[in-house]
């Protein structure tokens, strides 16, 4: 019968775990306690949106811990870090801190590094099936290809989420920003397809249906979105891009040739010293079958 596990075990085997992946756990531990004091102080003001965003944070923080145990996967030290720092530097400090009002290259920032993770991913993805089957052995070339199209598709389909939730909730995710010039052909008095060009805008006056003033905007025209998602789909193709090329040298290097894809690289088993910690004594090799007849 199998010895049942005390909680002074499952403590030390925790201990040995969080000891063994150091700064990574001990990145995580800080940022969750600092989503959930970010928590506690947004409900106490009432900003229960907020409070929901910060629920989504921690939850997408427990990822990484559900793909170890529940399907094996272990994602390296390098990349489970990036993803901490991103969906908090994203969510929380972006998102309930304003860091995307205060700092102008905020949003570009994250989104080209949204470019360079996606694109690991998708590399990694591709790569496991490589590796884990006979039946597939795809050219470093088209692997690269892959993981440059799956980030710049996740990139695409945040920017639809952006527009819906801009649509229907007028949220502004697609920050809006000020030009002085626009072309349209909804100007042209003739109703040709000739766009008219208006320059030098220097204010915008917004009415109601009954001609009052609802709104000025100075410095010109509120562009409603379209220049940040343009923008955004640009830096994502520079993150991606960086890191396709990266995999793909990667996967043509030779052998003992270092390279910073070797720190975003999932595998399928997680090393030797991380399971001895998780199961409390070490490895050891299958014994020979004994051939004694």
């Amino acid at each position: 019968m199998k010895e049942k596990t005390t909680w002074q075990q499952r403590w030390e085997r925790f201990r040995q775990a969080s000891h063994s992946r150091g700064v990574t756990l001990a990145v995580y531990l800080a940022l969750r306690v600092l989503v959930i004091f970010c928590m506690i102080r947004q409900f106490i003001q009432g900003n229960y949106n907020y409070v929901m965003l910060c629920v989504l944070s921690l939850v997408i923080m427990v990822v990484p811990s559900f793909l170890r145990g529940r399907f094996r996967i272990y994602l390296p030290d390098a990349l489970e870090v990036s993803i901490y720092i991103f969906v908090f530097a994203a969510e929380i400090l972006g998102e309930i801190g304003n860091f995307y009002g205060y700092i102008p290259f905020w949003d570009t920032l994250l989104h080209t590094f949204n470019g360079f993770l996606a694109a690991s991913i998708g590399f990694n993805l591709v790569e496991l099936l490589n590796t884990r089957t006979k039946r597939m052995n795809m050219a470093p070339l088209f692997v690269a290809i892959v993981s440059f199209c799956f980030s710049m598709t996740v990139g695409v389909l945040w920017e639809f989420v952006e527009f819906s939730a801009d649509g229907l909730l007028y949220l502004d995710m697609q920050k809006d920003e000020i030009v002085t010039t626009v072309g349209s052909v909804s100007l042209n008095p003739e109703m040709k397809n000739e766009p008219v060009i208006v320059r030098d805008i220097a204010y915008t006056v917004l009415y109601d249906a009954d001609g009052n003033e609802l709104a000025v905007v100075e410095g010109g025209y509120l562009d409603i979105g379209i220049v940040d998602t343009m923008e955004d789909l640009f830096v994502n193709l520079v993150g991606a891009l960086t890191f396709s090329i990266l995999g793909w040298f990667y996967l043509r290097r030779k052998q003992g040739k270092e390279s910073i894809v070797d720190y975003f690289i999932i595998t399928m088993e997680p090393k030797k010293e991380r399971v001895d910690a998780l199961i409390g004594e070490p490895m050891e090799p299958d014994a020979p079958p004994d051939e004694t007849p």
